[in-house]
């Protein structure tokens, strides 16, 4: 009697686009680092980029170039690349076959779109009706992981954070022109007289002021009543991944003179009477979650501490003072890996395991 021969499951195929960008080397590296779970890896970036060379999982592979032929054969295709880019070749990727996990704004908000972060609301992946899947803003993604678990806990209700957002959330241009003004301003005597920065820095780059040896309070483009998109992004972003219609936020989004990483400083509002030591204890037990809160010693989490690393990082959890139900507390998310590449990375690996 012949035995049975177990078929043994083929691996999905993937592809990278936007392979060459920030997002996309971070991706490469964290495609290396994670579990195995894909067979072919295509590369795909605009034409310029064609003909490159890079490594992934240990060997060369050689970028092509963005069309719709690129997508044949591909099951999961991950885009790292501008709104824009991602309006118009998403759906292309989905019409040859592709499922999408897109890590611009293009799709964010459409409601048949899901916004995913596994730790929070893994099922949702499986309510995609275009074949897409979207990544949320990397200011978002820096304190939500942390934030769904208290709101298991508590309930939330409300939100006013303030973020400290690094120069890598506007792109190469954003870390290119800090270093820059760093080396411009470094053993001088400049920025003790109102004015003296700005003449030393004439190139903002992508920011409206030097952002060396100052803070910024913008990071986006110009909406309604004042706000930033960025603003915006945290209100919407938040209330569509917590499934809460209703959520009070507030948020004024600062960039500072940091290469990677995004910090928040949050005041939340819950439905219960909030407790230091249970809220503590659930940060501690929470996936992706690391929690660095002792104060007494001074540690709690900074981003040259976290930059590089996966985890939402947590610190400085205390009690209102004026509201029993509420929690104060600072998060730092490193905004290239969780607030982008990784979350991506996550999401993809859900899929592919519906294979």
């Amino acid at each position: 009697m012949s035995k049975k021969v177990k078929k043994v499951a083929k691996k999905p195929t993937l592809a990278v686009v936007g392979a060459t960008g920030a997002v996309g080397t971070v991706m490469l590296g964290i495609l290396s680092e994670r579990k195995d779970v894909w067979g072919e890896i295509r590369l795909i970036a605009s034409a310029r980029s064609a003909g490159k060379k890079l490594m992934c999982r240990g060997e060369e592979l050689t970028v092509v170039a963005l069309s719709p032929e690129a997508f044949d054969g591909i099951d999961v295709a991950m885009f790292d690349v501008p709104d824009e880019v991602s309006e118009e070749w998403a759906p292309i990727a989905v019409s040859r076959g592709a499922i999408v996990v897109d890590n611009s704004g293009a799709f964010r908000m459409d409601p048949k779109v899901p916004l995913v972060v596994p730790e929070v609301n893994p099922k949702d992946v499986k309510k995609r009706p275009k074949g897409i899947i979207s990544n949320p803003n990397c200011t978002t993604l820096s304190m939500i992981v942390a934030l769904g678990a208290l709101h298991k806990q508590y309930g939330l209700k409300e939100l006013v954070v303030a973020s400290y957002q690094a120069a890598s959330g506007a792109g190469q241009s954003g870390i290119d022109t800090l270093r820059d003004q760093i080396s411009k301003v470094a053993n001088t005597s400049v920025g003790d007289t109102a004015g003296d920065v700005r003449k030393v820095i004439s190139d903002h780059g992508p920011f409206p002021a030097p952002l060396a040896l100052n803070v910024i309070p913008w990071a986006g483009s110009l909406k309604e009543d004042g706000y930033s998109s960025e603003e915006l992004k945290v209100r919407n972003e938040s209330r569509k991944i917590l499934g809460i219609a209703n959520l009070k936020v507030s948020a004024t989004c600062v960039r500072v003179p940091v290469l990677t990483t995004h910090s928040l400083a949050v005041h939340a509002i819950f439905e219960k009477e909030v407790s230091r030591q249970v809220a503590q204890d659930v940060l501690k037990n929470a996936a992706g979650v690391e929690l660095v809160d002792d104060p007494e010693n001074h540690k709690f989490p900074t981003p040259a501490d976290v930059v590089g690393t996966d985890p939402t990082w947590v610190g400085r959890v205390r009690k209102s003072l004026d509201d029993a139900n509420a929690l104060d507390l600072f998060v730092c998310g490193d905004n290239l890996r969780k607030g982008a590449a990784l979350n991506t990375a996550q999401i993809a690996e859900l899929v592919a395991a519906e294979f």
